[in-house]
């Protein structure tokens, strides 16, 4: 099968760019007040992108797993630094999400490098390990705000457990469920419409590319199921060790979250 992929212009990237401006626009019309983000976030990613793409033409001829563990670890703690904004007033938000990004993508990468699928070069594990490390800060996210959420809106149920002799953990444990799922459900609902709602860009992107669809699909494959349990885990355990932070010593339900005494 012959490659299919060809560059694209200067001009063509340009006009394209202007498919921000129908964001824009509705922003505009139903006041949603974002403008400004947008822009702000289309310029970022713009030149972040441009600076990736010369820093791993760069790291993808040097061959050294020195050089690929530092990159896996700033785009860990740039994850772990945004997933943790999420969680405003969470108490020690950041260095929980850096355990539970750090585990969950370690654990991941492990497994397809054990199995054969991946190998330790900076060409395969920095784009797949940045598709580990962004699925997991976007889980992570959503658990911090649905904790955040569940706790002042059950709080009444929490405290009436607690009266009753229940631990933090027992009198939790319903939100606790909650909240993982809520950090797992947006993989599971992709996953379930994969090939019949949506083409995934990775295997698009390959196709595209001239590889054979068959073994486009086994990559989209690996790379859905590396993000279910990715996610899973990360979801896990960053709510296990965030939920903590909303009681104080006294095992009692605090009233202003990152002020337990």
């Amino acid at each position: 099968m012959g490659s299919q992929f060809h560059a694209i212009s200067f001009t063509s990237l340009i006009l394209a760019s202007s498919l921000v401006l129908i964001s824009l626009y509705v922003s505009y019309h139903q006041q949603l007040k974002v403008e400004k983000d947008i822009i702000i976030s289309s310029l970022r990613a713009t030149v972040q992108l441009i600076i990736m793409g010369y820093v791993l033409n760069y790291l993808f001829s040097y061959e050294s797993p020195i050089f690929t563990v530092i990159i896996l670890l700033v785009m860990l703690f740039n994850a772990s630094y945004n997933a943790a904004k999420r969680g405003n007033g969470i108490p020690n938000a950041f260095p929980i999400s850096c355990v539970a990004i750090g585990v969950g993508a370690t654990v991941t990468l492990t497994i397809l490098v054990a199995s054969g699928i991946l190998s330790f070069t900076p060409y395969q594990m920095i784009p797949i390990g940045g598709m580990v490390i962004s699925g997991a800060m976007v889980a992570i996210g959503l658990c911090y705000r649905q904790l955040l959420a569940n706790f002042e809106n059950r709080r009444e149920e929490v405290e009436i457990k607690l009266a009753l002799g229940a631990t933090i953990q027992q009198s939790s444990l319903s939100i606790l469920r909650d909240v993982v799922k809520t950090g797992m459900q947006p993989n599971l609902d992709s996953a379930k419409t994969l090939g019949i709602v949506s083409l995934p860009g990775m295997m698009t992107g390959l196709i595209l590319a001239g590889m054979d669809p068959i073994e486009a699909v086994k990559y989209q494959i690996m790379v859905t199921f590396m993000s279910i349990s990715t996610t899973s885990l990360a979801s896990f355990i960053s709510t296990y060790l965030g939920y903590r932070g909303f009681f104080n010593r006294k095992m009692q339900l605090v009233r202003h979250i990152g002020k337990a005494s």
